[in-house]
Protein backbone atom coordinates (compact mmCIF):
# COMPACT_ATOMS: atom_id res chain seq x y z
CA UNK A 1 0.00 0.00 0.00
CA UNK A 2 1.19 3.53 -0.75
CA UNK A 3 1.30 6.48 1.68
CA UNK A 4 -1.64 8.84 1.64
CA UNK A 5 -1.65 11.51 -1.08
CA UNK A 6 -4.46 13.86 -2.08
CA UNK A 7 -6.49 12.85 -5.10
CA UNK A 8 -7.35 15.09 -8.01
CA UNK A 9 -10.78 15.73 -6.58
CA UNK A 10 -9.23 17.13 -3.40
CA UNK A 11 -6.73 19.26 -5.30
CA UNK A 12 -9.58 20.85 -7.25
CA UNK A 13 -11.43 21.51 -4.02
CA UNK A 14 -14.50 19.38 -4.83
CA UNK A 15 -14.83 17.25 -1.72
CA UNK A 16 -18.23 15.72 -1.00
CA UNK A 17 -19.82 16.47 2.43
CA UNK A 18 -19.50 13.71 5.04
CA UNK A 19 -23.23 13.05 5.17
CA UNK A 20 -23.46 12.45 1.43
CA UNK A 21 -20.45 10.15 1.42
CA UNK A 22 -21.58 8.24 4.50
CA UNK A 23 -24.97 7.50 2.95
CA UNK A 24 -23.31 6.45 -0.27
CA UNK A 25 -20.89 4.13 1.55
CA UNK A 26 -23.72 2.56 3.55
CA UNK A 27 -25.39 1.49 0.32
CA UNK A 28 -22.21 0.76 -1.67
CA UNK A 29 -19.42 -0.03 0.82
CA UNK A 30 -17.24 -1.74 -1.81
CA UNK A 31 -16.93 1.27 -4.12
CA UNK A 32 -13.23 2.32 -4.05
CA UNK A 33 -13.99 5.76 -5.50
CA UNK A 34 -16.25 6.55 -2.56
CA UNK A 35 -13.51 5.56 -0.11
CA UNK A 36 -11.04 7.82 -1.94
CA UNK A 37 -13.51 10.68 -1.75
CA UNK A 38 -14.05 10.03 1.97
CA UNK A 39 -10.28 9.94 2.47
CA UNK A 40 -10.05 13.40 0.89
CA UNK A 41 -12.85 14.71 3.09
CA UNK A 42 -11.33 13.28 6.27
CA UNK A 43 -7.92 14.71 5.47
CA UNK A 44 -9.41 18.12 4.76
CA UNK A 45 -10.91 18.08 8.25
CA UNK A 46 -7.65 16.98 9.89
CA UNK A 47 -8.54 13.34 10.60
CA UNK A 48 -5.44 11.74 9.12
CA UNK A 49 -6.07 8.34 10.70
CA UNK A 50 -9.52 8.00 9.14
CA UNK A 51 -8.19 9.33 5.85
CA UNK A 52 -5.51 6.64 5.78
CA UNK A 53 -8.09 3.98 6.67
CA UNK A 54 -10.30 4.92 3.73
CA UNK A 55 -7.32 5.09 1.39
CA UNK A 56 -6.30 1.56 2.44
CA UNK A 57 -9.88 0.45 1.80
CA UNK A 58 -9.82 1.99 -1.69
CA UNK A 59 -6.48 0.38 -2.57
CA UNK A 60 -7.61 -3.01 -1.21
CA UNK A 61 -10.85 -2.95 -3.18
CA UNK A 62 -9.04 -1.90 -6.36
CA UNK A 63 -6.50 -4.71 -5.97
CA UNK A 64 -9.29 -7.30 -5.70
CA UNK A 65 -11.23 -5.73 -8.58
CA UNK A 66 -8.24 -5.98 -10.92
CA UNK A 67 -7.35 -9.48 -9.82
CA UNK A 68 -3.94 -8.44 -8.50
CA UNK A 69 -1.96 -11.44 -7.18
CA UNK A 70 -0.92 -9.25 -4.24
CA UNK A 71 -4.52 -8.53 -3.24
CA UNK A 72 -4.99 -8.98 0.51
CA UNK A 73 -7.46 -7.71 3.10
CA UNK A 74 -5.00 -8.10 5.98
CA UNK A 75 -4.02 -4.42 6.09
CA UNK A 76 -7.65 -3.38 6.06
CA UNK A 77 -8.34 -5.89 8.84
CA UNK A 78 -5.56 -4.21 10.81
CA UNK A 79 -7.43 -0.93 10.38
CA UNK A 80 -10.44 -2.50 12.09
CA UNK A 81 -8.24 -3.93 14.82
CA UNK A 82 -6.70 -0.51 15.45
CA UNK A 83 -10.11 0.97 16.15
CA UNK A 84 -11.06 -2.11 18.16
CA UNK A 85 -8.01 -1.72 20.40
CA UNK A 86 -8.90 1.95 20.93
CA UNK A 87 -12.36 0.92 22.08
CA UNK A 88 -14.13 2.46 19.07
CA UNK A 89 -16.24 -0.61 18.45
CA UNK A 90 -18.76 1.04 16.15
CA UNK A 91 -16.12 2.05 13.60
CA UNK A 92 -14.25 -1.26 14.05
CA UNK A 93 -17.44 -3.18 13.33
CA UNK A 94 -17.95 -1.36 10.02
CA UNK A 95 -14.40 -2.11 8.89
CA UNK A 96 -14.62 -5.77 9.90
CA UNK A 97 -17.86 -6.17 7.96
CA UNK A 98 -16.17 -4.74 4.87
CA UNK A 99 -13.14 -7.00 5.39
CA UNK A 100 -15.31 -10.12 5.55
CA UNK A 101 -17.30 -9.03 2.50
CA UNK A 102 -13.98 -8.92 0.62
CA UNK A 103 -12.37 -11.99 2.20
CA UNK A 104 -14.62 -14.19 4.37
CA UNK A 105 -11.66 -16.40 5.33
CA UNK A 106 -10.07 -13.96 7.84
CA UNK A 107 -10.73 -15.59 11.18
CA UNK A 108 -9.38 -12.68 13.25
CA UNK A 109 -12.13 -10.40 11.90
CA UNK A 110 -14.77 -12.89 13.04
CA UNK A 111 -13.02 -13.21 16.40
CA UNK A 112 -13.09 -9.50 17.11
CA UNK A 113 -16.60 -9.08 15.75
CA UNK A 114 -17.66 -11.76 18.24
CA UNK A 115 -16.16 -9.68 21.06
CA UNK A 116 -17.93 -6.55 19.80
CA UNK A 117 -21.29 -8.32 19.55
CA UNK A 118 -20.81 -9.86 22.98
CA UNK A 119 -20.18 -6.41 24.51
CA UNK A 120 -23.47 -5.25 22.97
CA UNK A 121 -25.37 -8.22 24.38
CA UNK A 122 -25.88 -9.77 20.94
CA UNK A 123 -25.15 -13.28 22.13
CA UNK A 124 -26.43 -15.21 19.11
CA UNK A 125 -24.46 -13.00 16.71
CA UNK A 126 -21.33 -13.37 18.85
CA UNK A 127 -21.63 -17.15 18.93
CA UNK A 128 -22.13 -17.27 15.17
CA UNK A 129 -18.95 -15.25 14.61
CA UNK A 130 -16.94 -17.42 16.99
CA UNK A 131 -18.17 -20.53 15.25
CA UNK A 132 -17.09 -19.21 11.86
CA UNK A 133 -13.74 -17.95 13.18
CA UNK A 134 -12.65 -21.25 14.68
CA UNK A 135 -13.92 -23.33 11.82
CA UNK A 136 -11.47 -21.36 9.68
CA UNK A 137 -8.51 -21.24 12.05
CA UNK A 138 -7.54 -22.71 15.41
CA UNK A 139 -3.96 -21.45 15.81
CA UNK A 140 -3.06 -17.77 16.10
CA UNK A 141 0.55 -16.60 16.52
CA UNK A 142 1.45 -13.24 18.05
CA UNK A 143 5.07 -12.17 18.43
CA UNK A 144 7.34 -9.13 18.32
CA UNK A 145 11.11 -8.80 18.34
CA UNK A 146 13.12 -11.81 19.51
CA UNK A 147 11.05 -13.49 22.25
CA UNK A 148 12.64 -15.56 25.01
CA UNK A 149 9.80 -18.06 25.19
CA UNK A 150 7.56 -19.81 22.72
CA UNK A 151 4.41 -20.38 24.75
CA UNK A 152 1.50 -22.45 23.51
CA UNK A 153 -1.63 -21.02 25.10
CA UNK A 154 -4.56 -23.40 25.44
CA UNK A 155 -7.76 -21.39 24.92
CA UNK A 156 -11.45 -21.90 24.33
CA UNK A 157 -13.09 -20.22 21.40
CA UNK A 158 -16.70 -21.24 21.96
CA UNK A 159 -17.19 -19.18 25.12
CA UNK A 160 -15.47 -16.96 27.65
CA UNK A 161 -13.33 -18.60 30.30
CA UNK A 162 -9.79 -17.74 29.26
CA UNK A 163 -7.27 -16.19 31.66
CA UNK A 164 -6.48 -12.63 30.47
CA UNK A 165 -2.91 -13.54 29.58
CA UNK A 166 -1.90 -10.42 27.64
CA UNK A 167 -0.33 -8.82 30.74
CA UNK A 168 1.37 -12.04 31.85
CA UNK A 169 2.75 -12.99 28.43
CA UNK A 170 3.81 -9.80 26.61
CA UNK A 171 4.85 -10.31 22.99
CA UNK A 172 8.19 -8.58 23.64
CA UNK A 173 9.28 -11.63 25.67
CA UNK A 174 6.89 -14.34 24.48
CA UNK A 175 5.83 -15.72 21.16
CA UNK A 176 2.16 -16.41 21.90
CA UNK A 177 0.73 -19.40 20.06
CA UNK A 178 -2.98 -19.35 20.87
CA UNK A 179 -4.70 -22.69 20.31
CA UNK A 180 -8.51 -22.93 20.36
CA UNK A 181 -8.44 -26.51 21.53
CA UNK A 182 -12.20 -26.90 21.88
CA UNK A 183 -12.48 -26.61 18.08
CA UNK A 184 -9.35 -28.64 17.25
CA UNK A 185 -9.14 -32.38 16.73
CA UNK A 186 -6.56 -34.55 18.47
CA UNK A 187 -4.77 -34.91 15.13
CA UNK A 188 -4.16 -31.17 14.98
CA UNK A 189 -2.12 -31.37 18.20
CA UNK A 190 0.68 -32.97 16.20
CA UNK A 191 0.77 -30.17 13.62
CA UNK A 192 1.35 -27.26 15.98
CA UNK A 193 4.31 -24.87 15.56
CA UNK A 194 7.29 -25.52 17.86
CA UNK A 195 6.79 -24.39 21.47
CA UNK A 196 8.77 -24.54 24.71
CA UNK A 197 6.01 -24.32 27.31
CA UNK A 198 2.25 -24.72 27.56
CA UNK A 199 0.04 -22.33 29.53
CA UNK A 200 -3.46 -23.64 30.11
CA UNK A 201 -5.38 -20.36 29.93
CA UNK A 202 -8.76 -22.08 30.31
CA UNK A 203 -9.11 -20.76 33.83
CA UNK A 204 -12.87 -20.87 34.32
CA UNK A 205 -13.40 -24.20 36.11
CA UNK A 206 -16.90 -24.81 34.73
CA UNK A 207 -15.58 -24.45 31.19
CA UNK A 208 -12.49 -26.56 31.92
CA UNK A 209 -14.62 -29.33 33.45
CA UNK A 210 -16.55 -29.71 30.20
CA UNK A 211 -13.26 -30.13 28.31
CA UNK A 212 -11.34 -32.17 30.86
CA UNK A 213 -10.96 -35.35 28.77
CA UNK A 214 -9.66 -33.38 25.78
CA UNK A 215 -7.29 -31.33 27.93
CA UNK A 216 -5.94 -34.39 29.73
CA UNK A 217 -5.25 -36.14 26.42
CA UNK A 218 -3.28 -33.13 25.25
CA UNK A 219 -1.39 -32.85 28.55
CA UNK A 220 -0.25 -36.49 28.39
CA UNK A 221 1.17 -36.12 24.88
CA UNK A 222 2.49 -32.57 24.66
CA UNK A 223 6.02 -33.36 25.90
CA UNK A 224 6.47 -29.90 27.46
CA UNK A 225 5.99 -28.33 30.89
CA UNK A 226 2.32 -27.44 31.29
CA UNK A 227 1.33 -24.57 33.59
CA UNK A 228 -2.04 -24.85 35.37
CA UNK A 229 -2.82 -28.53 35.13
CA UNK A 230 -6.43 -29.04 33.97
CA UNK A 231 -7.26 -31.19 36.99
CA UNK A 232 -6.14 -28.39 39.34
CA UNK A 233 -8.35 -25.91 37.49
CA UNK A 234 -11.48 -28.06 37.55
CA UNK A 235 -11.47 -28.60 41.29
CA UNK A 236 -11.89 -24.82 41.87
CA UNK A 237 -15.58 -24.92 40.92
CA UNK A 238 -17.55 -22.89 43.45
CA UNK A 239 -19.40 -25.86 44.93
CA UNK A 240 -16.12 -27.74 45.46
CA UNK A 241 -14.24 -24.96 47.28
CA UNK A 242 -15.57 -25.81 50.73
CA UNK A 243 -14.19 -29.34 50.37
CA UNK A 244 -10.92 -28.08 48.87
CA UNK A 245 -10.17 -25.22 51.28
CA UNK A 246 -12.63 -25.37 54.16
CA UNK A 247 -10.51 -27.61 56.38
CA UNK A 248 -7.52 -25.24 56.30
CA UNK A 249 -6.78 -23.33 59.50
CA UNK A 250 -8.36 -19.85 59.65
CA UNK A 251 -10.26 -20.28 56.37
CA UNK A 252 -14.03 -20.04 55.96
CA UNK A 253 -15.96 -20.97 52.78
CA UNK A 254 -19.74 -20.56 52.49
CA UNK A 255 -21.83 -23.66 51.69
CA UNK A 256 -22.68 -23.88 47.99
CA UNK A 257 -24.55 -26.21 45.65
CA UNK A 258 -24.51 -26.48 41.84
CA UNK A 259 -27.52 -27.69 39.92
CA UNK A 260 -29.38 -27.56 36.64
CA UNK A 261 -32.64 -25.74 37.10
CA UNK A 262 -35.67 -27.98 36.62
CA UNK A 263 -39.32 -27.64 37.66
CA UNK A 264 -38.44 -28.16 41.34
CA UNK A 265 -41.12 -28.19 43.98
CA UNK A 266 -40.59 -26.17 47.15
CA UNK A 267 -40.15 -29.36 49.15
CA UNK A 268 -37.49 -30.69 46.80
CA UNK A 269 -35.62 -27.36 46.80
CA UNK A 270 -35.77 -27.07 50.58
CA UNK A 271 -34.35 -30.58 50.94
CA UNK A 272 -31.67 -29.86 48.34
CA UNK A 273 -30.50 -26.74 50.19
CA UNK A 274 -30.58 -28.42 53.57
CA UNK A 275 -28.55 -31.41 52.38
CA UNK A 276 -25.58 -29.09 51.78
CA UNK A 277 -26.31 -26.72 54.68
CA UNK A 278 -27.18 -23.80 52.38
CA UNK A 279 -29.24 -21.29 54.34
CA UNK A 280 -31.03 -18.03 53.55
CA UNK A 281 -30.21 -15.39 52.48
CA UNK A 282 -29.05 -17.18 49.32
CA UNK A 283 -26.98 -15.90 46.40
CA UNK A 284 -27.78 -17.37 42.98
CA UNK A 285 -25.46 -16.98 40.01
CA UNK A 286 -25.15 -18.65 36.60
CA UNK A 287 -22.31 -21.13 36.20
CA UNK A 288 -19.16 -19.95 34.38
CA UNK A 289 -19.73 -16.28 35.22
CA UNK A 290 -17.74 -13.68 37.13
CA UNK A 291 -17.97 -10.01 38.01
CA UNK A 292 -21.47 -10.29 39.45
CA UNK A 293 -23.00 -11.23 36.09
CA UNK A 294 -26.49 -12.56 36.75
CA UNK A 295 -25.94 -12.56 40.54
CA UNK A 296 -29.19 -12.33 42.57
CA UNK A 297 -29.83 -12.39 46.31
CA UNK A 298 -32.91 -14.04 47.85
CA UNK A 299 -34.08 -13.59 51.42
CA UNK A 300 -36.50 -16.52 51.58
CA UNK A 301 -37.73 -19.65 49.83
CA UNK A 302 -40.75 -17.85 48.32
CA UNK A 303 -38.58 -15.39 46.41
CA UNK A 304 -36.25 -18.17 45.28
CA UNK A 305 -39.18 -20.28 44.15
CA UNK A 306 -40.60 -17.42 42.03
CA UNK A 307 -37.21 -16.89 40.40
CA UNK A 308 -36.77 -20.58 39.67
CA UNK A 309 -40.00 -20.57 37.68
CA UNK A 310 -38.64 -18.14 35.06
CA UNK A 311 -34.95 -19.05 34.66
CA UNK A 312 -33.10 -21.99 33.17
CA UNK A 313 -29.54 -23.27 32.96
CA UNK A 314 -26.93 -24.30 35.52
CA UNK A 315 -26.66 -22.16 38.66
CA UNK A 316 -24.83 -21.97 41.96
CA UNK A 317 -26.71 -21.30 45.19
CA UNK A 318 -24.52 -20.04 48.02
CA UNK A 319 -25.29 -18.97 51.57
CA UNK A 320 -24.88 -15.19 51.86
CA UNK A 321 -22.72 -14.14 54.77
CA UNK A 322 -22.88 -10.51 55.92
CA UNK A 323 -19.21 -9.63 55.92
CA UNK A 324 -19.40 -5.91 56.69
CA UNK A 325 -16.48 -4.42 58.53
CA UNK A 326 -16.95 -2.49 61.78
CA UNK A 327 -17.19 0.81 59.87
CA UNK A 328 -20.14 -0.46 57.83
CA UNK A 329 -18.22 -0.96 54.57
CA UNK A 330 -17.69 -4.17 52.64
CA UNK A 331 -14.11 -5.02 51.64
CA UNK A 332 -12.94 -7.41 48.96
CA UNK A 333 -9.23 -8.19 48.69
CA UNK A 334 -7.55 -9.91 45.77
CA UNK A 335 -4.34 -11.90 46.06
CA UNK A 336 -2.64 -13.41 43.00
CA UNK A 337 -0.70 -16.66 43.30
CA UNK A 338 2.36 -17.11 41.08
CA UNK A 339 3.82 -20.59 41.44
CA UNK A 340 1.71 -20.87 44.63
CA UNK A 341 3.21 -17.71 46.22
CA UNK A 342 0.82 -14.85 47.19
CA UNK A 343 1.11 -11.31 45.78
CA UNK A 344 -1.35 -8.51 46.70
CA UNK A 345 -3.20 -7.06 43.70
CA UNK A 346 -6.09 -4.88 44.85
CA UNK A 347 -8.61 -3.94 47.50
CA UNK A 348 -12.12 -2.69 46.72
CA UNK A 349 -14.24 -0.99 49.41
CA UNK A 350 -17.96 -0.48 48.92
CA UNK A 351 -21.12 0.40 50.82
CA UNK A 352 -22.91 -2.40 48.92
CA UNK A 353 -22.47 -6.12 49.57
CA UNK A 354 -21.78 -6.81 45.87
CA UNK A 355 -18.29 -5.36 45.72
CA UNK A 356 -16.59 -4.60 42.40
CA UNK A 357 -13.70 -2.26 41.87
CA UNK A 358 -15.35 -0.33 39.03
CA UNK A 359 -18.58 0.31 40.99
CA UNK A 360 -17.14 1.05 44.42
CA UNK A 361 -16.11 4.69 43.77
CA UNK A 362 -12.53 3.94 44.73
CA UNK A 363 -11.06 6.77 42.63
CA UNK A 364 -13.45 9.33 44.13
CA UNK A 365 -12.46 8.57 47.74
CA UNK A 366 -8.90 9.31 48.80
CA UNK A 367 -9.26 7.34 52.03
CA UNK A 368 -10.16 4.20 50.08
CA UNK A 369 -7.13 4.61 47.84
CA UNK A 370 -4.91 5.19 50.88
CA UNK A 371 -6.19 1.97 52.44
CA UNK A 372 -5.60 0.02 49.24
CA UNK A 373 -2.12 1.52 48.87
CA UNK A 374 -1.25 0.43 52.41
CA UNK A 375 -2.57 -3.09 51.75
CA UNK A 376 -0.41 -3.39 48.63
CA UNK A 377 2.66 -2.15 50.46
CA UNK A 378 2.09 -3.96 53.76
CA UNK A 379 -0.25 -6.94 53.29
CA UNK A 380 0.91 -8.63 56.49
CA UNK A 381 0.28 -5.52 58.59
CA UNK A 382 -3.14 -5.13 56.94
CA UNK A 383 -4.33 -8.72 57.27
CA UNK A 384 -2.31 -10.10 60.16
CA UNK A 385 -0.10 -13.14 60.50
CA UNK A 386 -2.96 -15.63 60.77
CA UNK A 387 -4.56 -14.51 57.55
CA UNK A 388 -1.25 -14.42 55.67
CA UNK A 389 -0.48 -17.95 56.81
CA UNK A 390 -3.96 -19.03 55.70
CA UNK A 391 -3.49 -17.41 52.28
CA UNK A 392 -0.14 -19.15 51.83
CA UNK A 393 -1.83 -22.46 52.66
CA UNK A 394 -4.60 -21.71 50.15
CA UNK A 395 -2.00 -21.07 47.45
CA UNK A 396 -0.40 -24.43 48.11
CA UNK A 397 -3.75 -26.24 48.22
CA UNK A 398 -4.94 -24.70 44.93
CA UNK A 399 -1.71 -25.96 43.37
CA UNK A 400 -2.00 -23.55 40.42
CA UNK A 401 0.95 -21.98 38.64
CA UNK A 402 -1.24 -18.91 38.11
CA UNK A 403 -4.38 -18.23 40.08
CA UNK A 404 -5.90 -15.95 42.64
CA UNK A 405 -8.39 -15.47 45.42
CA UNK A 406 -11.06 -12.89 46.21
CA UNK A 407 -11.71 -12.75 49.94
CA UNK A 408 -12.42 -10.61 52.95
CA UNK A 409 -10.95 -10.50 56.44
CA UNK A 410 -13.34 -11.47 59.24
CA UNK A 411 -13.23 -9.69 62.62
CA UNK A 412 -11.66 -12.76 64.24
CA UNK A 413 -8.78 -12.74 61.72
CA UNK A 414 -10.00 -15.57 59.50
CA UNK A 415 -10.08 -15.44 55.69
CA UNK A 416 -13.56 -15.65 54.17
CA UNK A 417 -13.27 -16.94 50.59
CA UNK A 418 -15.51 -15.59 47.82
CA UNK A 419 -13.80 -17.44 44.99
CA UNK A 420 -10.38 -18.92 44.27
CA UNK A 421 -9.40 -20.03 40.78
CA UNK A 422 -7.26 -19.28 37.73
CA UNK A 423 -9.74 -16.88 36.10
CA UNK A 424 -8.36 -13.80 37.84
CA UNK A 425 -7.79 -10.49 36.06
CA UNK A 426 -4.50 -8.61 36.34
CA UNK A 427 -3.80 -5.48 34.31
CA UNK A 428 -1.76 -2.30 34.43
CA UNK A 429 -3.25 1.11 35.12
CA UNK A 430 -2.59 4.36 33.23
CA UNK A 431 0.82 5.72 34.19
CA UNK A 432 -0.63 9.21 34.64
CA UNK A 433 -3.83 8.08 36.38
CA UNK A 434 -4.82 8.12 40.02
CA UNK A 435 -4.32 4.34 40.25
CA UNK A 436 -0.77 4.38 38.86
CA UNK A 437 0.58 3.37 42.30
CA UNK A 438 -0.77 -0.14 41.61
CA UNK A 439 1.53 -0.69 38.63
CA UNK A 440 4.67 -1.52 40.57
CA UNK A 441 2.75 -4.30 42.30
CA UNK A 442 1.50 -5.53 38.93
CA UNK A 443 5.11 -5.55 37.74
CA UNK A 444 6.06 -7.76 40.68
CA UNK A 445 3.40 -10.24 39.56
CA UNK A 446 4.52 -10.10 35.92
CA UNK A 447 8.20 -10.40 36.85
CA UNK A 448 7.50 -13.40 39.08
CA UNK A 449 5.53 -15.05 36.28
CA UNK A 450 8.45 -14.44 33.89
CA UNK A 451 10.89 -15.95 36.41
CA UNK A 452 8.66 -19.02 36.68
CA UNK A 453 8.63 -19.38 32.89
CA UNK A 454 12.41 -19.11 32.73
CA UNK A 455 12.82 -21.66 35.51
CA UNK A 456 10.54 -24.13 33.73
CA UNK A 457 12.34 -23.55 30.43
CA UNK A 458 15.75 -24.18 32.01
CA UNK A 459 14.42 -27.44 33.43
CA UNK A 460 14.13 -28.70 29.85
CA UNK A 461 17.66 -30.04 29.83
CA UNK A 462 16.83 -33.15 27.85
CA UNK A 463 16.33 -33.09 24.06
CA UNK A 464 12.89 -31.78 23.13
CA UNK A 465 10.32 -34.38 22.31
CA UNK A 466 7.83 -33.94 19.55
CA UNK A 467 4.12 -34.44 19.81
Amino acid sequence: MTPYSKSNSDQSGSVEPFSVLERALESTPQDPSLHRAMADAKLLHGDELAALAHLIAAQTLEAYATGSPAASAIELCNVGTGYFMKGDNEVAERWYRLVLAIDPSLAIAYQNLAAIYSSKGLIAEAESCRERAYQIQRVFIETAGTPLHRVLILCVGSTSGNVPFETLLPTKTCSRIKYAIDYASDEEDGKLPPFDLVFNAIGEPDVATGLIDRLERFAKRCGRPLLNRPSAVTRTQRHRLAELLGALDDVMVAPCIRFKILPFSRAVMTECLASDSVEFPVLARPAATHGGEGLVRFENIEALENWLSVVHGIYYLTTFFDYRSADGYYRKYRIIFIDREPFPYHLAISSHWMVHYVSSDMEANAWKLDEERFFLQEPKMTLGSRAMAALAAIGRRLDLDYGGIDFTLLPDGRVFVFEANAAMLVHRERDNGVLAYKNRHVERIVDSFEQMLEHRRVQLASPKQQL
